[in-house]
């Protein structure tokens, strides 16, 4: 078993090696994280906060959308493309079994998007660190970010790999990947948004609210991270972070809890799939 798995994943890791993936997140994230922490230095005096602890706050937002981004542009097409090339025959024509196929695409593009994610926050933060220096606070922060966004990262591919099973198609997995981006980074909060702004305090902001944010692995991740900075200037959602009915972690419980879910429903279509 660990062996068949073994060999779907270095097959799969090997082609987002061959398709620049990996370098291309990794530069995108590294100048992003950069450009936020040098073009925001200047605040760190008036906040009394270092810069790494304010550029992991301002990263939590715009990890939000990139990495999710990022990690379904690398896994839609794992299972729909080679079903259109009629590749994921042969796969399944050999003695291995559906669910060691999904595990091994799994660990494959959760292990690139994690490279990417460490290597560039890493590089970053040396940078920020040596130019700017840095507190025990601040190195703990930008230690949550990096471990919570590998997390981030793995649920999205595991929602990726499950919608291309379902689709079967590539253009149809595309499409899907990209509403499914759309509706949960970008519409949910904003229906949110709405629905707090026409309830005002009543019990649906106060009791209901708190808990349809962290349902969403991205808000999930983000409030998880922001919880802990109390230097960090935040507002909107993110200010939700500060009076937060249930413990941080929660966030980390309900990114655990869309891995899993996604995982079994991903095995579960794999093994219906008809090439």
């Amino acid at each position: 078993m660990t062996h068949r798995i073994a060999t779907i994943f270095a097959q799969e890791f090997r082609l987002a090696r061959r398709n620049h993936w990996v370098l291309l997140a990794t530069l995108i994230l590294t100048l992003f994280a950069l450009a936020l922490g040098f073009f925001g230095a200047g605040q760190g005096a008036g906040l009394k906060a270092d810069v790494l602890t304010l550029t992991s706050a301002s990263l939590a937002t715009l990890s939000v959308y990139l990495i999710p981004l990022i990690a379904l542009l690398m896994s839609y097409d794992a299972f729909a493309g080679e079903i259109e090339r009629g590749a994921l025959g042969l796969t399944f024509a050999t003695p291995v079994r559906r669910w060691e196929v999904f595990a091994g695409k799994l660990l494959a593009q959760v292990v690139a998007v994690a490279v990417a994610v460490t290597l560039s926050f890493m590089l970053a933060g040396a940078a920020l660190a040596t130019a700017f220096g840095t507190s025990p606070e601040g190195l703990a922060a930008w230690a949550r970010l990096v471990v919570s966004a590998v997390g981030l990262g793995a649920v999205f591919v595991a929602v990726g790999l499950m919608l291309s099973a379902f689709a079967a198609r590539t253009a149809r997995a595309a499409a899907t990947a990209i509403g499914t981006w759309l509706i949960l980074v970008v519409l949910y909060d904003l229906a949110l948004l709405g629905g707090i702004m026409a309830s005002g305090d009543g019990a649906f902001a106060t009791r209901v609210f708190p808990w349809l944010v962290v349902a969403n692995p991205a808000d999930a991740f983000r409030l998880y991270n922001l919880a802990a900075l109390d230097a960090a200037p935040v507002a909107g959602i993110d200010g939700l972070a500060r009076t937060l009915p249930f413990p941080p972690e929660t966030g980390l419980a309900a990114i655990a809890l869309w891995l899993v879910a996604a995982l079994a429903l991903g095995i579960y279509r794999t093994k219906r799939i008809v090439p």
